[in-house]
């Protein structure tokens, strides 16, 4: 009976644009805070890859915000709710290769994620410290004392729910729409 209410509640939540992209702007906003926050209070330096995930949010989070604006235009909301869903599942995999980065599965191919041999010459190594990045990638500077986890992982799993959940809203935007 449980399952069944949870279920129903969902499906109706999926169907209500304002639930939905208020959500995703909501889910976008704290995910961006949370990060800028663990910058300026627990000192933790983003990598590229942490950057380069940032800017899913962003995406998602502008798509939403439209569909907010346009809310009342029916046959928008399945484009906004796809592209928000797009940009999650894109997020979700440079998530998932900063997670193989971070585990040591592969190494990185990303320009800035790998800390450059500073040499012996003064010069080369005062340059190579301003171009530096600020953080390796394959470092992992905060993990779930619990699981283990690091802010990677999480954001997996954060933006695989948030692209399944917004691909399902595009659909039912869809079939209301047709």
């Amino acid at each position: 009976m449980m399952i069944k209410k949870t279920i129903s509640f969902f499906s109706k939540a999926l169907g209500c644009p304002f639930a939905v992209f208020g959500g995703i702007v909501l889910i976008c906003v704290t995910a961006l805070a949370a990060a800028f926050a663990s910058e300026i209070f627990l000192g933790l330096e983003p990598c590229t890859l942490c950057i380069y995930q940032r800017w899913g949010f962003v995406a998602a989070g502008t798509m939403a915000a439209m569909g907010l604006i346009y809310r009342n235009k029916k046959p928008l909301l399945p484009l906004f709710a796809g592209l928000s869903g797009l940009a999650f599942a894109v997020n979700a995999a440079i998530a998932t290769y900063h997670t193989g980065v971070e585990q040591k599965w592969w190494v990185s191919q990303v320009e800035g994620c790998i800390v450059s041999n500073f040499g012996t010459a003064p010069q080369a190594i005062l340059e190579n410290i301003m171009a530096a990045p600020t953080a390796p990638c394959d470092k992992i500077p905060w993990a779930d004392p619990i699981l283990g986890l690091s802010m990677a992982n999480y954001n997996v799993a954060l933006c695989g729910f948030m692209a399944l959940a917004a691909f399902m809203a595009a659909r039912a935007f869809l079939r209301k729409t047709v």
